[in-house]
């Protein structure tokens, strides 16, 4: 009453003004009288690339999760890396999954799909935790697993500690072999008990990689610090290095004056294979750096560049580094993880493998995964020069071609004398039972399951599956059309398993789910994600709908799953089978996103959970990205675990576990910090 009888002093004219900022005041008061404390908020921040796209978001009522910016103050890493152009990484986010599911270990659960809503409806977690081993191990106490005393792995003789791959550096088992006259050595030789439950040391220096597409001709030399290829292939333009960095400036062996001019060469005596329309998948065989796959990328052509682990250094480690994708693979006593008919084009640059040896089983192989009416393109010694052994060479590859109906499209040189031969698989089986000679004699028809995973080379020669109404293996229509058709690819009954009902409802569900939650409600800079895990692809419908980004997904199927790799590879995509209880053929650090997606369930009855989130470390990132969608059992579990690794973790919807690695490392006699 006191304030309202003040007011009597004042004018008429000015009280309603007065009268008005006293209430405002009075009111203002009260609210702050009797609201609670605002919570403390820990150090987050929002990627900006969620700020800006939030006005155009169909969700952007709902605001992403949350982000650390800091490595956890328990664990015993230097400070957060910087990137090439001074900024921090440690906002970034890494890229999630966009995979189909043909199968129930792939199915989504209702609640995985309509995901709208705001944070208080939709079972968002706001929370972001990182814990250290004992908040770890507590948590996971709680849900029921054993983590263990993390500490950095132990190897052979021989074997750099930071490079460690152990399917591929099992120094005991390499030594039993009883032969390595078919490179049995540089095959799969995996530990089993116990297997590995180990982390790998960072090198020495190690730092963010440079980003796409600057890393294609770049990358940090500590982050690789393998230096032979530059003094074994000085003449051939490979690599050099430069100051701190490593550099690429596009050359190979048989393309000294640039790989450019050398896929060009290519296009003007084979106007046909017509890059990255008609021809869209690649294999590389023998790849080196992946200069041929990386300059292919340019021209929308995706590449599969193989080489072994072997004396030519860190040869995929490159690539990888790069943003090239590649895998380690050798042509030896196994198939390789591709499915039949798969790629477009083969290529082979001195590639130093005898397609001829063992009866052709080698070139058998590459026969087997090329599609009908694909161009092996070969470039090799014995195509242009005239020694007698290049001449022997060259007669019995002739011989080979002949008797797996091989065409030969055309033979050249390009300027610099370096010779090339084109050859094309025939469309149709006639050709086959038409030979005067049954050698090598015909594949019997094959019944069920037919993954190349650990199976023996055939000495045999594949045809191609036929339908009952007659339909051979069609070319796909031209890309990119072709990633969002289904075709018919093995044989009646996989056509009805994975219908074309199937695989539109799949395509739409990645399409929505990764544009509404993955790209809104995680904390994911897609600026720095480059190289893509999806460790259950189905379809391939998770990649699919990436493909506007500037990144490549690394599709897996695992080996006993229905057979959707075909598919995958008929959408324009590339993958592989695997056994996600075994280490995969990649070095470490070289994923900036690993995707899993209603995988983990199975795969533990086989195998321990501890064993496959070793080796998910093993391959990602420090500062990138470990994506999980799963029931809320599983990530209970999977949770405490990446905890304990120190990776900040966030529980999305209920549905998605989303954590970030850092540069945490046990410390250990011999292991290197950053």
């Amino acid at each position: 009453m006191a304030i309202f009888s003040a007011l009597s002093f004042l004018s008429d004219r000015k009280r309603p003004i007065v009268v008005s900022v006293f209430l405002f005041l009075l009111l203002s008061s009260l609210f702050l009288l009797f609201s609670p404390a605002p919570a403390a908020l820990p150090f987050f921040s929002f990627p900006s690339s969620h700020l800006s796209s939030s006005s155009s978001s169909p969700i952007a009522a709902t605001p992403p999760p949350l982000t650390p910016v800091s490595v956890p103050a328990n664990a015993s890493s230097p400070e957060t890396p910087v990137d090439a152009s001074g900024g921090s990484n440690a906002g970034a986010t890494a890229p999630t999954r966009d995979a189909p599911q043909p199968d129930r270990s792939r199915s989504t659960p209702p609640a995985a799909v309509g995901v709208r809503g705001s944070a208080g409806t939709n079972g968002t977690s706001r929370g972001v935790s990182a814990g250290g081993d004992g908040a770890g191990a507590a948590a996971a106490a709680a849900a029921g697993v054993a983590v263990p005393s993390w500490e950095v792995c132990e190897v052979g003789k021989g074997v750099v500690a930071a490079d460690y791959i152990p399917c591929l550096d099992n120094v005991k088992a390499v030594k039993a072999l009883k032969s390595l006259r078919h490179m049995e050595h540089r095959e799969r030789h995996c530990p089993t008990a116990p297997r590995p439950r180990c982390l790998v040391p960072l090198p020495t220096g190690y730092r963010s990689p440079l980003p796409w597409p600057r890393s294609r001709d770049m990358i940090w030399y500590n982050n690789v610090p393998h230096p032979k290829l530059v003094e074994y292939k000085k003449d051939q333009n490979w690599v050099r290095k430069s100051g701190n960095y490593f550099v690429f400036p596009g050359g190979g062996t048989q393309f000294k004056a640039g790989v450019t001019k050398y896929i060009r060469f290519i296009q003007q005596i084979m106007p046909n294979i017509e890059w990255g329309t008609h021809t869209r998948t690649v294999l590389d065989v023998g790849c080196g750096v992946a200069s041929f796959g990386g300059y292919l990328l340019d021209r929308n052509v995706i590449t599969m560049s193989v080489a072994p682990k072997d004396e030519h250094e860190a040869q995929i480690q490159f690539a990888l580094e790069r943003g090239i994708p590649a895998l380690l693979a050798v042509i030896g006593t196994q198939k390789l993880p591709f499915p039949d008919n798969s790629f477009d084009v083969i290529h082979c640059a001195r590639c130093r493998v005898h397609w001829y040896a063992d009866g052709g089983k080698p070139l058998l192989e590459l026969n087997r995964v090329l599609r009908p009416g694909g161009y092996y393109i070969w470039s090799a010694t014995p195509v242009y020069r005239r020694g007698k052994r290049d001449e022997d060479d060259w007669n019995a590859m002739v011989t080979l071609t002949k008797s797996i109906c091989w065409r030969t499209v055309v033979k050249s040189k390009d300027v610099n004398r370096i010779g090339v031969v084109i050859y094309q698989k025939p469309t149709s089986n006639s050709c086959y039972f038409e030979r005067k000679q049954n050698e090598p004699p015909l594949c019997p028809s094959r019944e069920g399951s037919h993954s190349p995973w650990y199976a023996p080379l055939d000495s045999c020669l594949l045809l191609p599956a036929v339908s009952s109404s007659g339909e051979g293996n069609s070319w796909p229509i031209s890309w990119p059309e072709r990633l969002n058709i289904k075709y018919s690819t093995i044989s009646d009954n996989a056509s009805t398993q994975f219908s074309q009902e199937k695989f539109d409802s799949d395509t739409k569900h990645w399409k929505d789910l990764v544009s509404e939650v993955y790209f809104n409600e995680f904390a994911v800079n897609w600026s720095t994600v480059r190289n893509v895990m999806d460790m259950n692809a189905g379809f391939g419908g998770f990649a699919a709908s990436l493909i506007h980004k500037p990144l490549w997904v690394m599709n897996v199927v695992p080996f006993d799953h229905p057979e959707a790799l075909p598919i995958i590879f008929n959408r324009g995509l590339i993958g592989v089978y695997h056994d996600w209880c075994e280490s995969f053929n990649t070095y470490p650090r070289t994923y900036d996103l690993v995707h899993m997606s209603y995988l983990l369930q199975g795969l533990t009855n086989r195998c321990d959970i501890i064993e496959v989130a070793a080796e998910i470390d093993r391959i990602l990132r420090p500062g990138k990205w470990f994506v999980l969608q799963d029931t809320e059992q599983v990530i209970r579990k999977m949770d405490p675990v990446l905890r304990s690794l120190h990776y900040r973790t966030a529980i999305v919807k209920q549905q998605f576990l989303v954590a970030t690695k850092g540069f945490w490392r046990p410390h250990s006699a011999g292991s290197e910090s950053r």
